[in-house]
């Protein structure tokens, strides 16, 4: 089959496609094919989709997905992946068949219990020395697939049924990663390569269960904590690092993957902007040179480069993402997303309108978003003529129209989108600094504030804007509100710029206004939380604990409250971790040796025994709190 993709330069591509020119020759089907005949086809799919090479990826897993586990992985992980990205429903359901068609491929596979192996598993004897290399490979590829299925439940059915059904998914998904870390653990491998190959698969699912559930707020872990879901954030990073240490096994590049999104992308959009930018450049490094010209890494190298302020050269490298292939265009709208961004900090409204039109009419994700995107921007540009105006009331009275429900909820932000334009309306096609407000609600000041260049134009924006406020008070019929928005928006700039001063004197008097304020809400906790984040910046822990759970305690019911709910947990966990830093460093004769894991973060022989007779017995309560890790056994190196 022929390939088609467009190439930044064709000659840097030439050894890449010499050394893959035979993976799209016509795939040869039989239903003998050993393990690591298998393992190895995969790996060439995997590589052909890294390089953007698609359609010939899926092509060459498709035949063989009926009898090879590893085909039926590679096939459903590329459907999964085109389903996610699309949202279409017809291509949801096609990915939803082809995983639950792979699942039940892998456990015809896996090690059939015993009435004599269950009663000994009872006892915490499970023997895992005698399981061949498929019955353990097909433990690790049911579980990634049934995290596919689960993940895609969510968004099939608006019920709650759905919700329930893909918990129970998730739940027995993080039970056989559990069991896999114990075969890691205790097997003898006959093939170093299939060690390697199921090495990376573990760290992969560890590493991701135990860093996704670790940023969780409070409210939803303790909940995951009761049916026995725990998550260790400094587990979850070593573990993928450790994962993508080996990146010439299978799962190597995907744990490279999920570190980078979680350093480059997670941090900054959920947390407080703490990612290990260093870590991510290292570990993208290699990930370059292998595919030079994959969207994928392209995109990652473009968002480096856009949260250390280096604008030009995101620009480039998200532009040379979009160009390097032209089969997957859904890629495209992440790159749309953040040259929008990009333009966004520059100031130049037009461009941003421009990409934010773009996602409106191709992506399906949420075009009531888009929408106020675009007339947001345009109301940021000077000298508007009617028509201009026009547009914008148009856009405004078009973003209610377009809310729409994903996985049975609203999406917060587009409840967010509806509030505005219709206080626009209300205020007779008026809002006070929108484009502004929608790079606070990004956590966009983050990214400006590394570059005074960036910083100074937002900045003065905002005083001219609170000058106006405060000298026309009468012309504003919602004046706390537009005074308090304008103010935390001051601070924040002035937090950016290192005034701490001046931008906590701004966030305190947001605060003292919380009674004044008739609609935004949402400005005060908001303001609480840059103040403890501020607070964290000087080192006033106390004061950071105090805010933080004002923030927590306080309020209720206000826009964009989970998402403020994430911050305050990564603010916690960065305060924790300050903490525990200047602890160590008071205390270096208690250091833990480097490779392992603290005592509390491994599991206990007790709570394993209990956790297998509550499986028995049907029982959802399983140890509480338990966290997904490798059990201690001193006869193996794989002891974490």
């Amino acid at each position: 089959m022929a390939t088609n993709v467009l190439r930044r330069d064709d000659s840097c591509n030439d050894d890449i496609e010499e050394k893959y020119e035979d993976a799209v020759e016509k795939v040869q089907i039989t239903s003998d094919l050993d393990l690591e005949t298998c393992i190895k086809e995969t790996m060439v799919a995997l590589n052909l989709f890294l390089n953007n090479h698609f359609e010939d990826a899926r092509e060459r897993m498709a035949p063989c997905a009926e009898f090879s586990m590893y085909h039926a992985l590679g096939y459903s992980t590329i459907m999964y992946c085109q389903a996610v990205m699309t949202f279409d429903l017809a291509d949801i359901e096609s990915a939803i068949q082809t995983i639950k068609k792979a699942l039940v491929l892998c456990s015809k596979k896996r090690k059939k219990v015993s009435m004599l192996s269950s009663l000994s598993k009872v006892a915490g004897k499970t023997n895992y020395v005698d399981l061949t290399d498929e019955e353990v490979h097909a433990e690790l590829i049911y579980a990634e697939c049934l995290l596919m299925r689960a993940l895609l439940t969510f968004v099939q059915d608006e019920n709650l049924i759905s919700f329930v059904k893909g918990g129970l998914k998730i739940r027995e998904c993080y039970k056989v990663y559990k069991e896999c870390s114990k075969i890691l653990a205790q097997k003898k491998w006959q093939s170093e390569a299939q060690r390697m190959h199921f090495e990376s698969g573990v760290r992969m699912g560890v590493g991701s269960f135990n860093l996704l559930i670790s940023l969780l707020p409070a409210k939803i872990s303790k909940l995951l904590e009761f049916v026995g879901f725990s998550g260790n954030k400094k587990l979850g990073l070593s573990e993928l690092q450790r994962g993508s240490d080996m990146l010439s096994s299978l799962r190597g590049p995907m744990c490279s993957i999920f570190l980078i999104s979680y350093h480059t992308v997670i941090c900054y959009v959920l947390g407080v902007a703490d990612g290990d930018i260093d870590l991510a450049s290292r570990v993208l490094q290699p990930c370059l040179q292998n595919y030079p010209n994959g969207a994928m890494f392209l995109f990652f190298a473009g968002r480096i480069e856009e949260v250390c302020g280096n604008i030009e050269k995101a620009i480039v490298r998200f532009e040379d993402s979009i160009d390097s292939q032209q089969e997957w265009k859904q890629f495209h709208h992440l790159c749309f997303w953040e040259l929008m961004w990009c333009h966004v900090f520059r100031c130049d409204w037009l461009m941003g309108m421009k990409y934010a039109e773009r996602l409106c009419k191709e992506s399906r994700w949420s075009k009531a978003t888009y929408t106020y995107l675009k007339a947001s921007f345009l109301m940021m540009c000077d000298e508007q003529t009617e028509e201009t105006r026009a547009h914008i009331d148009f856009l405004m009275g078009e973003v209610p129209k377009l809310k729409q429900r994903i996985a049975g909820k609203s999406i917060p932000i587009e409840k967010f989108c509806v509030y505005k334009a219709k206080r626009f309306q209300d205020q007779n096609g008026h809002l006070t600094l929108p484009a502004l407000e929608l790079i606070f609600v990004w956590n966009g000041f983050s990214i400006v504030g590394k570059k005074p260049e960036l910083l100074e134009p937002l900045l003065l924006i905002v005083e001219k804007t609170l000058n106006q406020i405060v000298a026309n008070k009468e012309s504003f019929s919602h004046y706390m509100d537009d005074y308090c928005l304008a103010l935390l928006l001051k601070g924040v700039c002035l937090q950016q710029r290192g005034m701490m001063l001046q931008a906590e004197q701004c966030f305190l008097e947001v605060i003292s206004n919380e009674k004044n304020l008739k609609h935004d809400t949402f400005l005060v906790p908001y303001a609480v939380v840059e103040q403890a984040i501020l607070c964290l910046h000087q080192e006033r822990f106390e004061d950071v604990k105090n805010f933080l759970q004002k923030a927590k305690k306080n309020y209720k019911s206000y826009l964009l409250e989970s998402r403020l709910h994430f911050r305050i947990h990564a603010t916690n966990l960065s305060l924790q971790a300050r903490q525990n830093s200047n602890s160590q460093e008071s205390e270096t004769s208690t250091s833990t040796p480097p490779g392992n894991v603290t005592p509390q973060e491994s599991f206990s022989p007790n709570n394993v025994f209990e956790d297998e007779l509550l499986d028995q017995i049907g029982s959802l309560k399983v140890d509480k709190g338990e966290c997904l890790n490798y059990p201690a056994n001193e006869n193996s190196e794989f002891v974490s």
